[in-house]
């Protein structure tokens, strides 16, 4: 995949919530849980998406506070996966944290 503007990222993340660009080649978001629990399930699910996807996020875990932060290494930066996968990502906390 070839590394995207960030002129075309940051139009991009205008339909997505709480998504932030870092050092020009990160994106980053932190998901707050109402459980420990439901936090962990969350990891869980991306870890297993991440898997199928052969592309993996980092992943920090804070108690209730989960920041995900995604770039593609190859391309040394931002990519169209990484853009999917963030999509991907938000309707996973949706399901996870009903």
């Amino acid at each position: 995949m070839k590394k995207l503007e960030l002129e075309i990222v940051q139009e991009k993340l205008k339909d997505v919530e709480g998504w932030t660009v870092h050092d020009n080649k990160w994106l980053v978001k932190k998901y707050r849980f109402r459980s420990y629990l439901t936090g962990i399930k969350f990891v869980n699910e991306i870890a297993q998406l991440s898997e199928d996807e052969n592309h993996h996020p980092f992943i920090s875990i804070d108690y209730l506070l989960i920041t995900l932060k995604l770039t593609s290494w190859n391309a040394r930066g931002i990519t169209e996966l990484d853009l999917k996968l963030i999509q991907d990502y938000d309707r996973i906390y949706k399901e996870t944290s009903l």
